[in-house]
């Protein structure tokens, strides 16, 4: 027999088989196929339909098709839209699809024509099988009843088994993928047995269905009856004077008009409540008003406590609870004071920003205790949903108030101190955005009237004092940032930490593993060895986790030896809390070329950071080494640039930047650093390197160094200075204009470091850099004509 191939437009049905030699209309949507309808209509060919594998699949490809479909022509075509086509077809015959050559601007195929196989001659294995699919297909119409007539009467009179087959697969709701099994089968008796067999399923399906809706209708009519029961039954209740819902309805009324509430809030939910008392018994809206009045009602309206306006109060409260941290606790006493003159003034919202440990939660609840306010606590830590704040419209199953009426309600005050813990937390996706939903809460301006979204009233929020926690403001929206007083927490300096574990940490400790505060000494040399090499944080969660262990230790020894008190010094620390975690950092203890002390900011604090510089001969390659972010990248490539400008005043060759290699290394090269404050470290060593001239090993530097030497200011400034303190540094170099933030540093650190303060890097030079002492001063202002006068700087001790 002749193969016969053809070359026409596809197009690709979803969830859709058309059969030969029948007809059948559906709607074009899709780019692809439009095209390929109109390309059909233009040339006069018959197009190839064939069925997807997967409905998703937009742009399909010809893995995803089936192998078979059908050669149709388009009897007629009607616009219903301008993105949509409705469409007649009438499928002529199979074909097989041999190759998908073209997939856009429309699907175009080669495609192998099926010959249709001739029916069996009429046997009585034919007749057997032909009257086994009337009865299906009878007992398939009866469970179907909107079924056409004339499907059925085609049906009953069809007598070549392929036809049967190929009509009763286009004219039932059945899957595509049984219709494709259908239209892939080539031999009429195997296709008509194809067919038997999921009219056979179909029908054990449907009868199920049918079964299970009747189970249900009949429960659902169980459930009226019942509930009509009832109401007769409280009817002749009622009659007889047994009945008591009219007392439940009374109560609410008493305690709605108790409340105190505006005219129009009482009288909303005296509405509710005659709503509630015309619910026939057992409603799901009577349990949803239910639920909704009592949660308005447990609302503490009209309910405050009487605030403590004492400064000294408040004063000793925050110093036995915390030690340091005087600009916060100055700042909360001014808002005390203020208070004190003008009691009707609204509520503050306060914004506590501070690394993790440092006591921001604990400053919130002291204040609460402080002025004699209740207190509530939530936290936003991942919070996504923004009815998680104005909570969900009561109309929903399982519908609450948001966080602050709950919080309001479980403070029993109106006007309690809300701590809103972390709220640089806070998420947001497709149910909104938290975030947003807070700006009304803390605006003092439109929160005097805040409405919840399950309570549907307003509610005064100007008497609640919000106090705010967050670990940094980066995260926080401006907008939300704008309507808070941030406050800054920096962290512990060790002699703070040092006083905390004394005060607080250690006896609280104590106490919770039942030593006696006299059986157990911890001197102040073992706190400090605790604090440097066993903890590395800004606050003190770590440290109150050692001395805990310590503690522990100490129990156990007395609870097994005969050990009546336990001295814990710097020498024997080791042997209870076992090898240090962490290394003191220290400076070189010689002075070395190409290595300068830089400062680094971390979030537990500062830390010197070397810069090593190394120069051989080469061919003018810089090499970065450390783990260097952008920004350091960028500062190195300034200080070069620095160098080369004014080479020549400097005393190092102008084209070494041509015949030397250069490699800039920061050590510690697993740990990422970047930022622009370590330039005057890296020009420094750079110029010590190519001048072969060694830096002082007791000189750190911090400071951002721009093209034509000048010295910009950084930030940070207290914690590196810390750092260097620690590292046994003795002279700090800094900006000019970060004088003014000297006052910020710790007084101990302050006593004890040698600060300069520098414009220029010519300042830098002169004080870091170690000169032969033959050298005279004339050849230094030859080397460096601008040190004299950066010389002329101050060098500030304080």
């Amino acid at each position: 027999m002749e193969t016969i191939t053809k070359n026409i437009p596809a197009l690709a049905l979803r969830g859709l088989t058309v059969f030969p030699r029948m007809t059948a209309s559906f709607d074009v949507e899709r780019e692809i196929s439009v095209r390929a309808l109109e390309r059909a209509m233009e040339t006069g060919q018959e197009i190839f339909l064939v069925t997807q594998r997967e409905l998703g699949v937009e742009l399909p490809e010809e893995k995803d098709l089936y192998e078979v479909g059908t050669v149709a022509r388009v009897i007629q075509i009607l616009r219903a839209s301008n993105s949509m086509m409705r469409v007649v077809m009438e499928g002529g015959s199979r074909a097989r699809l041999r190759r998908l050559w073209q997939r856009e601007p429309f699907l175009q195929a080669q495609v192998e024509l099926i010959g249709e196989e001739k029916s069996p001659r009429h046997g009585t294995r034919t007749e057997a099988m032909l009257r086994q699919t009337y009865a299906l297909f009878g007992e398939y119409s009866e469970l179907l009843p909107k079924q056409p007539e004339s499907i059925f009467t085609t049906v009953m009179d069809a007598t070549d088994p392929g036809f049967l087959a190929d009509f009763i697969a286009q004219n039932s709701n059945l899957r595509y993928q049984d219709k494709q099994s259908v239209l892939e089968e080539l031999r009429p008796l195997m296709r008509l047995r194809r067919v038997n067999e999921i009219l056979k399923r179909e029908i054990s399906v449907i009868a199920m269905e049918q079964d299970i809706e009747s189970k249900v209708r009949e429960r659902v009519g169980q459930i009226q009856k019942d509930m009509i029961l009832r109401e007769q039954v409280k009817v002749l209740q009622n009659e007889l004077g047994e009945g008591d819902s009219d007392a439940e309805f009374d109560e609410y009324r008493t305690r709605i008009c108790a409340c105190r509430l505006p005219e129009e809030t009482e009288k909303k939910l005296l509405k509710d409540v005659d709503r509630l008392s015309r619910q026939p018994f057992g409603s799901a809206e009577a349990s949803v008003l239910r639920n909704y009045l009592d949660t308005v009602l447990d609302m503490p309206w009209g309910v405050e406590t009487k605030e403590r306006v004492s400064v000294e109060t408040a004063r000793r409260r925050l110093d036995r609870d915390h030690y340091g941290l005087e600009k916060v606790k100055e700042r909360i006493l001014e808002f005390i004071a203020v208070r004190r003159l003008n009691p009707d003034a609204r509520g503050q919202i306060i914004c506590l920003v501070g690394p993790p440990g440092v006591g921001k939660t604990s400053i919130a609840l002291s204040i609460a205790k402080a002025m004699n306010r209740k207190v509530a606590r939530l936290s936003l830590g991942g919070v996504r949903d923004e009815a998680d704040i104005r909570g969900h419209r009561k109309t929903y199953i399982g519908a609450m108030p948001g966080r602050i009426i709950e919080a309001i309600s479980r403070s029993g005050s109106m006007n309690p101190l809300l701590v809103l813990d972390e709220v640089d937390k806070l998420a947001s996706d497709q149910r909104g955005d938290p975030a947003s939903a807070l700006l009304e809460v803390l605006d003092s301006e439109q929160n005097s009237a805040f409405r919840d979204h399950y309570l549907e009233i307003p509610v005064d929020l100007s008497r609640v004092m919000f106090l705010m926690t967050a670990n940094t403001t980066e995260t926080i929206p401006r907008p939300l940032l704008d309507r808070m007083e941030v406050i800054e927490l920096p962290s512990y300096t060790d002699e703070e930490k040092l006083h905390i574990a004394v005060d607080y940490l250690l006896p609280k400790q104590k106490k919770a593993n039942g030593i006696a505060p006299a059986a157990l000494r911890v001197d102040e040399g073992a706190l400090r060895t605790v604090i440097a090499r066993y903890t590395r944080e800004s606050g003190v969660r770590s440290l109150e986790r050692e001395l805990g262990r310590l503690c522990r230790k100490a129990a156990m020894a007395f609870a097994t030896t005969d050990v009546k008190r336990i001295s814990i010094t710097a020498e024997n620390v080791e042997s209870y809390l076992g090898t240090p975690r962490y290394t003191r950092d220290e400076a070189a203890k010689t002075d070395l070329v190409g290595v300068v002390n830089g400062l680094a900011w971390t979030q537990v604090g500062g830390e010197i950071l070397p810069v090593e510089v190394g120069v051989m001969d080469g061919s003018g390659k810089l090499e970065l080494t450390g783990n260097l972010g952008e920004v350091m990248q960028e500062s190195c490539k300034a200080a070069m640039s620095c160098l080369r400008q004014r080479a020549a005043e400097l005393g190092i060759p102008t084209d070494f930047y041509k015949t030397k290699d250069i490699h800039i290394h920061f050590p510690e090269g697993a740990v990422p650093k970047d930022g622009p404050s370590a330039g005057i470290a890296i020009t420094t060593a750079l110029l010590s390197a190519l001048t072969d001239r060694a830096v002082r090993h007791d000189v750190a530097m911090t400071g951002e160094v721009t093209l034509r030497g000048r010295v910009m200011p950084i930030g940070g400034l207290r914690e590196k200075t810390m750092g260097a303190l620690r590292a046994g540094i003795r002279t700090v170099i800094l900006p000019k204009e970060n004088e003014k933030d000297l006052d910020e540093i710790d007084p101990n650190v302050r006593a004890k470091l040698r600060f300069v303060p520098v414009e220029t890097v010519d300042a830098v030079f002169a004080e870091a850099l170690v000169y032969p002492k033959a050298a005279s001063a004339a050849r230094l202002d030859t080397v460096l004509p601008g040190a004299a006068e950066g010389g002329k700087l101050p060098a500030l001790r304080v």
